[in-house]
C-alpha cells in the first residue's frame, strides 16, 4: 500500500510578527485575555512568546519579524466566538482598532468582524 501525506495532526502555532514584544503581550494577555503558554529568552535581543486563549490547543508565538520582514500584515488568523456582539462590544469599549460594524453576510457565513493588534496585524472574530 503506498503511503501519501504526512504525520501533521494539528497546527501547532502561528506566529505573528510584533515590534514591541511587552506591548503585544499585554493586548493579547490583558485586552484579549489569553494566556501565556511560553515565554523564552533565546538571546539578548530576541524572546520567543507564546500566548492562546485558554484552553486551546493552538498558540499565536508573538515575536519579533526576522531582519527585512513587515509587521503590520494580514494574518488570516480566525478567532471563534459564542457572542460575537459582546466581543465586539468589549474591544470597541478598549480600544481596540476593530471594524466598526459586524458583517453579516447570511448563511453559511458566519457572523464577523475584523480587528488589528498595536502592530496593525489585522485577525479577525467569528461567531460559532
Amino acid at each position: 500500500m503506498q503511503q501519501t501525506g504526512t504525520g501533521i495532526k494539528q497546527v501547532g502555532r502561528v506566529v505573528v510578527p510584533v515590534t514591541d514584544q511587552a506591548r503585544a503581550k499585554a493586548f493579547y494577555t490583558e485586552t484579549l485575555g489569553f494566556e501565556v503558554r511560553g515565554e523564552f529568552v533565546m538571546s539578548p535581543e530576541y524572546t520567543w512568546l507564546e500566548v492562546a486563549p485558554v484552553g486551546a490547543v493552538t498558540t499565536l508565538a508573538i515575536v519579533p519579524p526576522p531582519e527585512g520582514k513587515p509587521v503590520g500584515i494580514d494574518t488570516g488568523i480566525a478567532f471563534e466566538t459564542a457572542d460575537i456582539e459582546a466581543d465586539h462590544a468589549a474591544l470597541k469599549a478598549a480600544g481596540v482598532d476593530v471594524d466598526e460594524e459586524i458583517m453579516r453576510m447570511g448563511d453559511p457565513v458566519p457572523p464577523m468582524f475584523f480587528f488589528r493588534d498595536p502592530d496593525g496585524n489585522t485577525l479577525f472574530i467569528t461567531e460559532t
